[in-house]
């Protein structure tokens, strides 16, 4: 994706366009590795100065509560962002931390259980050892 069509996404969902909002989105959509709020910050503070951990939460926030970021919590006490919001889960290897996308079929999972419960989102995480880590 582009600028503009960071722009116009943004537009879409109704958020206010700003500079470091488009570059927290281009930051998401050029580096697909999960990060962290530290890892966007500490990149783009190199590039803008200016730029706030507090600017970031708010943009991360404001892109998760429009859907165009996905809040990945694989981690107890780290939350990750990604730009991918399609159905898909995660593996975190123990190893070297990395998260990596598998395709599954969340939507077939069975809710029979939970026929009286709201259901606000699905998420399949596993954990284990990366095939690079277990060389």
């Amino acid at each position: 994706m582009n600028i503009n069509d960071l722009t116009n996404k943004l537009k879409e969902k109704n958020i206010k366009v700003s500079f470091q909002r488009i570059k927290v989105l281009e930051y998401l959509n050029n580096n697909r590795t999960h990060p962290t709020v530290d890892q966007i910050y500490n990149d783009l503070h190199l590039e803008i100065t200016s730029l706030s951990r507090t600017t970031i939460y708010n943009t991360l926030n404001a892109l998760v509560e429009s859907g165009l970021v996905k809040l990945i919590t694989i981690d107890d006490n780290t939350s990750r962002y990604d730009i991918d919001t399609r159905n898909h889960g995660h593996f975190k290897c123990q190893t070297c931390k990395n998260i990596y996308d598998f395709k599954v079929n969340i939507d077939s999972l069975s809710e029979k259980e939970l026929k009286d419960f709201e259901i606000n989102s699905k998420d399949v995480y596993f954990k284990g050892i990366c095939p690079n880590c277990s060389i």
